[in-house]
């Protein structure tokens, strides 16, 4: 009896061995990859940085900038030499010649200002889309973080509506409540299962959003280390106004839009200074004959060609960069009133968002949670029906859901100043 009991002993262990090892040597395997994929914790600052790297947007425009800069090096070219060669029947015989067109007044340097000039348009266009970008970052961010308090709000919810329906049903059991406040109980706690599911996936689709503008994948996880409930900064409205004329992405992009009129202008005027073309060469074979003496193997020949500007000195171009530049000057004026426009407004906005929140968060919620708590409390000892602690819950709900939302609101304000301005606020 000891020898079989010893021998199906010794089975077992052979079996549980043989099961045992390719576990643990799965569970060895995929740890490092389970660690590799948890949430990697950023901050507003650290996304922010993360979408400047990796935003295809933004790194389009970085290529458009180093082909702006590249018509600089073509502004930079000299103009090609003409190497001329003729075989005449008449003396001489054969030339050979070489024209070369000499820029004078200036002309290169003011067609190297002006390709320089466009790169700073190409610049300040770039600033302006990396501010709509840091807009478009900074909502889905707090995009992101209203849809995870929403679920966390409803995930406290579906647990309330578990207990008020547990207190339903034993005072039912009780007799102390008809079946119907149990009905109603259930018919709470299968909506707030109901709008957990619904929050979970916003939670899926405000994620993506921000992964798209990161350029990473869709089901990438991020733990968000920035809560939603930090305030933004404080600002005075006058100094708003003044950073907003020296940043503004518009303001920068008509100002650089002006000095490319005026390296224009410069560029034109300097064209009226007369073109010369040099030429150079010899003469070959212009020997006679009959009479050794006379005539030459080689002679050499040079000329000077210039184009005088008499009737085309481009007055419709310089009178069309002048309209152009008053026309610019006008814009600039009335852009700049309006940026002042609409950062006062954005201003205001911000400031009355920021109140509400205060509102909600020092007097509405905690009126509203005691209120339910009592209500729940005064259902469980029997002072009240359910239906006064549904409504009672139902304001408490509501009164969160509407903190997050003006939460949410706040930081998207205060993403529309900052675009206004034209320069990071925080």
């Amino acid at each position: 009896m000891r020898r079989i009991f010893s021998g199906l002993w010794s089975e077992i262990i052979r079996q549980l061995s043989l099961w045992a090892f390719p576990a643990f040597a799965f569970l060895a395997l995929s740890a490092p990859s389970l660690r590799a994929q948890a949430p990697q914790k950023l901050t507003l600052h650290e996304v922010l940085e993360r979408a400047n790297r990796q935003n295809l947007d933004l790194a389009s425009a970085r290529l458009r900038r180093a082909v702006s800069e590249a018509g600089i090096r073509i502004a930079r070219q000299r103009p090609n030499p003409t190497v001329t060669f003729g075989a005449l029947r008449d003396l001489p015989h054969e030339d050979l010649l070489l024209d070369q067109p000499l820029e004078l007044g200036g002309q290169r340097g003011r067609r190297i200002e002006l390709a320089r000039r466009q790169v700073s348009v190409t610049d300040a266009e770039y600033s302006a889309l990396e501010r709509q970008i840091r807009r478009s970052v900074r909502v889905a961010y707090y995009a992101v973080a209203l849809a995870r308090g929403v679920t966390a709000y409803q995930t406290r919810q579906l647990d309330l509506a578990k207990r008020l329906q547990e207190i339903a049903q034993a005072r039912f059991e009780a007799g102390d409540v008809p079946q119907l406040e149990v009905l109603q109980a259930n018919l709470v706690l299968a909506r707030a299962e109901t709008d957990l599911n619904i929050s979970r996936q916003q939670e899926l689709v405000a994620l993506s959003q921000l992964n798209a503008l990161l350029n990473e994948r869709a089901e990438t996880e991020w733990e968000l280390a920035t809560p939603i409930e930090e305030p933004p900064g404080v600002f005075t409205m006058d100094e708003l106004i003044a950073r907003a004329e020296q940043s503004n992405a518009e303001l920068q992009r008509l100002g650089q839009e002006l000095r490319v009129e005026e390296a224009h202008r410069l560029l034109l005027q300097a064209e009226r200074f007369p073109k010369v073309t040099a030429e150079a060469g010899t003469d070959l074979n212009a020997r006679t004959q009959g009479d050794p003496g006379k005539g030459f193997s080689v002679g050499l020949r040079g000329q000077l060609a210039v184009e005088v500007p008499i009737f085309s000195r481009n007055q419709g171009e310089i009178a069309q960069s002048r309209a152009a530049t008053r026309l610019l000057e006008s814009e600039a004026a009335a852009t700049r009133r309006a940026v002042a426009g609409r950062s006062q407004s954005a201003y205001l906005n911000f400031a009355a968002r920021r109140r509400q929140v205060e509102q909600y968060r020092d007097k509405l919620l905690p009126a509203g949670r005691q209120l339910a708590d009592l209500a729940e409390e005064s259902y469980r000892s029997g002072k009240a029906g359910i239906l006064t602690v549904l409504d009672a819950r139902r304001n408490a709900q509501q009164l969160e859901r509407e903190y997050l939302e003006n939460l949410f609101t706040l930081h998207e304000a205060f993403a529309e100043l900052e675009e206004s301005v034209g320069a990071p606020l925080d």
